[in-house]
């Protein structure tokens, strides 16, 4: 931690853009690595249901990135996640989503909803392309939709030079905005794909572009005046920010596995913290990889999140003694949950590559479309919230029967289903279960 901000107010605030593709990712890295070359603690945050650009985050800062998402998760949930991950740093980011009012309806779910309930203040990015002095009319918009929402100051990206740039300033000013300052137009600092899965190279691809946005933020943005304007004045650092569950009462242990490798990585860390912090039971967290260990590890339940299956389908393939011992325990009355790629895992195969054989369903990515949204997952004694995201889909699973009604944010019934088979619980959707107690899905 940097010495010469320990006794101050961390900064925080939320990166928001008028629209998606504005460069939120380019800035939220490079802001995050640019600190943490200063010494500076950084605790990522990420607006919505994301569980990729968290994993950037980490890489970026070093931290778990936190996810805060009012559909998921109650606004008092939202609050104490991000009370609870501030204490101690020496700043916050919060990267948003979309564009700055987009919700799932209307400004629900938004970053400015998030911005709003944490009384945070918003770092407006502009995309320059194509304009100039006409940026005044977007920023003023911006800052009186909602007056209640304090825009910090405004960073301009694709910025073509600093002729270009003056006049943005003065668009900038005449809003009635502070200017942090720029991006230059850079073809070579473009986000590598989100969908490479956590390899050696496509992590070393990652942190070349988190340098190099770093680097671009440090040449052209007033970071020591970004920082002194979003200073969190409701952190009090005199504070107890320890968890409030009392693990000094005597309780049953338990064992869970989580599946944590290029394959499978999908991982909520609010959801385990919740297991570590369970009120009943005593539990042990272990790590485990279905790609390089040969076997389970001895646990009370496994935990398949998802993840990236489909890129390393003959890996798992070839694994053919990990993929015994999941299927003996499963059959032998273990207690599993798998979502989304830890479901296709479970299945017979994912377009011909052998997998678990747990489910009697198979995989593929043909004629792959997208499907996505938040989701109500309603089972039988247990209501959870999660999101499905996948390019995948199922074929032939006549013979499984779902034991849930899934919703989405509209109320409208979708048809995912959520299969069963004897204590293995699998389907689509990305559960967040930090406010519920995910152990009553096998009744403990």
């Amino acid at each position: 931690m940097n010495d010469t901000r320990s006794s101050i107010q961390p900064s925080a605030f939320v990166i928001a853009a008028p629209r998606s593709g504005s460069g939120k990712t380019t800035l939220s890295l490079g802001l995050m690595r640019a600190l943490s070359r200063r010494g500076m603690s950084v605790q990522p945050y990420k607006c919505g249901p994301d569980y990729i650009d968290t994993q950037f985050h980490r890489v970026a800062s070093g931290n778990d990135s936190i996810n805060l998402d009012t559909f998921m998760s109650s606004h008092a949930h939202v609050v104490s996640q991000f009370e609870r991950h501030i204490c101690g740093q020496d700043a916050g980011i919060v990267e948003g989503a979309m564009g700055m009012f987009d919700g799932y309806d209307r400004m629900k779910g938004s970053c400015a909803e998030i911005a709003s309930l944490l009384g945070l203040p918003v770092v407006l990015l502009v995309d320059s392309t194509s304009s100039a002095y006409s940026v005044a009319a977007t920023i003023y918009g911006f800052r009186n939709f909602r007056p209640d929402i304090k825009i910090a100051g405004v960073v301009f990206n694709r910025v073509a030079s600093e002729t270009h740039f003056a006049f943005l300033r003065d668009a900038c000013l005449d809003a009635g905005a502070e200017c942090f300052g720029y991006f230059r137009r850079n073809t070579g600092l473009q986000t590598p794909s989100r969908h490479l899965g956590l390899s050696l190279t496509a992590m070393e691809e990652m942190d070349a572009f988190i340098n190099a946005s770093a680097d671009a933020v440090s040449e052209n943005v007033d970071i020591d005046r970004l920082l002194e304007a979003t200073r969190y004045l409701r952190a009090d650092k005199s504070a107890d920010c320890s968890d409030d569950y009392d693990l000094s009462a005597s309780r049953m242990s338990l064992t869970i596995a989580v599946a944590r490798d290029e394959a499978f990585n999908f991982i909520y860390p609010a959801n385990i913290d919740a297991l570590r912090s369970h009120r009943r039971y005593d539990v042990t967290v272990k790590w485990f990889s279905p790609l390089s260990d040969r076997t389970l590890p001895m646990a009370d339940i496994i935990y398949l999140p998802g993840g990236y299956p489909e890129l390393y389908a003959r890996q798992l393939e070839a694994n053919g003694s990990m993929r015994a011992s999941i299927r003996d325990y499963v059959e032998a009355g273990g207690r599993l949950l798998g979502e989304c790629g830890g479901m296709i895992y479970l299945g017979r195969d994912i377009d011909g590559a052998k997998m678990c054989d747990v489910l009697p369903l198979s995989v593929t990515m043909a004629d792959a479309r997208l499907t996505l949204g938040y989701r109500k997952v309603d089972m039988p004694g247990l209501t959870l919230r999660g999101h499905e995201f996948h390019y995948s889909r199922v074929t032939d699973d006549k013979d499984c029967q779902s034991i849930a009604v899934q919703f989405n944010a509209k109320g409208k019934n979708v048809p995912t289903p959520v299969y069963r088979h004897k204590n293995c619980i699998a389907g689509y959707t990305h559960l967040y279960w930090a406010e519920q107690d995910i152990l009553k899905l096998w009744d403990l």
